[in-house]
């Protein structure tokens, strides 16, 4: 379905991002992955699906290195036609206890690091009257928890942002919307869950099952892939008319 064109799906050597570039790529675009890490494996990957895929080790803080990255982009391949911003960090502390740094660091990748991909590939989406910009935000973009903050209002944010920029390509071939996704066991989940084993004295899975039964009434993770797959569905000709939608994958975490 998506034979022929390029999918920019950031902070994907991992997780959620990985979940999404593997579906796309499976669909027929080629991919430029973003990340930190070893991005060998994750690259051989894509390219085993039969496309072509880039890497960039772009610094999703520093908007020189985004412009950058959005223009390798499109040297490489020709043009971007799929942007997926999905990067983010965490960190959990109460208001008074958070560390400016960390905000600044939090806002900055999660929610700004959107504005300028953004920026810089709509001009080429609407010059061939086609795109799709996909927000990966977050339950958190539609409910809060204590002690994340940052995260919260970067996630709340993120959805904001999503909803202008579809207005201002209502009458356009570009689509922005966004996927909220509650628990996903991702290395920056899994990295909360063995905090909290530690901290409560508990093993591994016992601080899973916690986990999910605070929030998630599904008591089930969701899938990299099924969120790969939603992305896949806001890129077909079935959601043309999808514009600014923020569609939660969360075990039932928002109908509370």
């Amino acid at each position: 379905m998506l034979k022929g064109k390029t999918a920019l799906v950031t902070g994907s050597t991992s997780g959620i991002g990985l979940g999404i570039a593997l579906r796309l790529a499976a669909q027929g675009a080629n991919v430029m992955l973003n990340g930190f890490g070893d991005h060998a494996g994750p690259k051989a990957q894509v390219e085993a699906l039969g496309v072509k895929c880039g890497y960039s080790g772009a610094d999703m803080s520093k908007p020189a290195e985004i412009e950058a990255l959005v223009k390798a982009t499109e040297a490489e391949f020709g043009s971007l036609d799929i942007l997926v911003n999905n990067a983010g960090i965490q960190h959990v502390a109460n208001v008074e206890d958070f560390p400016p740094e960390k905000w600044d660091a939090i806002i900055a990748i999660n929610l700004t690091s959107a504005f300028h991909t953004t920026r810089h590939a709509l001009p080429g989406m609407k010059a061939r009257n086609w795109g799709r910009v996909i927000n990966v935000a977050s339950t958190h973009g539609l409910v809060a928890s204590a002690q994340k903050s940052a995260y919260v209002a970067s996630k709340h944010g993120i959805l904001g942002f999503t909803k202008a920029l579809a207005l201002e390509t209502a009458t356009t071939g570009v689509t922005a919307n966004a996927i909220c996704p509650g628990w996903v066991l991702t290395p920056l989940v899994q990295k909360q869950i063995d905090d909290r084993a530690a901290r409560e004295g508990i093993s591994v899975e016992a601080a899973k099952r916690d986990l999910l039964g605070e929030k998630q009434p599904s008591l089930q993770f969701t899938t990299p892939e099924q969120l790969g797959d939603l992305a896949v569905f806001m890129c077909s000709p079935a959601a043309d008319n999808l514009r600014g939608a923020a569609i939660n994958v969360d075990g039932g975490w928002a109908a509370q």
